[in-house]
């Protein structure tokens, strides 16, 4: 399995210090050139490398930590998603009628025909999410909704390796709703920092 993350703002950097941390490889990439990127990248770990966006979506788990207006443009990069997990760490203040009354990931992952797109990781504040998950004797909880249980397994598997207790909130519609911006409003679960002991 690899990784990728597209979007290099402070949602996509705190990832990749979650990356970092752990010791495992994950390309990077943004609308910046690769070579710009390079040295904050570097910075960062030497698991953390730069790379164009094509050369990026070749990894088989893609997070999109773009803001939430640019994920067409991404979804427009590959003609088929079919077989490539999509991991939606975006939050949209939208109104629903422009999202066509759908909830943000619900909305989004129309783009990506054929993926296994899952909602993770979008609940955090940045700061938060790149400081070690393991605190206090528990882990950080990160929350999953999808509408296709098979894609979540991959997903929790890799907040573990991350460090995350990883929590499954069912569909993108229903549990998802907990974790999505709407009508201004943050959803009830956004910038709950919260712990699981294991």
């Amino acid at each position: 399995m690899n990784y990728a993350i597209i979007g290099f703002g402070k949602i996509g950097q705190a990832l990749a210090h979650a990356f970092a941390r752990r010791n495992i490889d994950v390309t990077v990439a943004s609308r910046r050139s690769s070579e710009a990127l390079a040295p904050q990248a570097r910075a960062i770990g030497p698991t953390v490398v730069a790379r164009s966006l094509r050369e990026a979506l070749e990894a088989d788990t893609i997070i999109l930590a773009v803001p939430f207006e640019q994920h067409r443009e991404v979804a427009k990069a590959l003609p088929d998603w079919k077989g490539k997990t999509v991991i939606d760490a975006m939050n949209s203040l939208a109104p629903l009628e422009e999202m066509d009354g759908l909830l943000s990931s619900v909305y989004a992952a129309k783009a990506f025909s054929g993926a296994n797109y899952v909602k993770a990781f979008n609940h955090l504040i940045a700061a938060t999410l790149a400081t070690d998950p393991v605190v206090e004797g528990g882990h950080r909880v990160v929350f999953l909704s999808s509408d296709d249980e098979d894609a979540t397994a991959p997903v929790a598997a890799l907040a573990r390796q991350l460090g995350f207790a990883p929590v499954k909130l069912g569909k993108l519609d229903e549990g998802g709703a907990l974790v999505h911006a709407r009508g201004r409003v943050w959803g009830p679960l956004i910038f709950q920092d919260l712990f699981r002991k294991e």
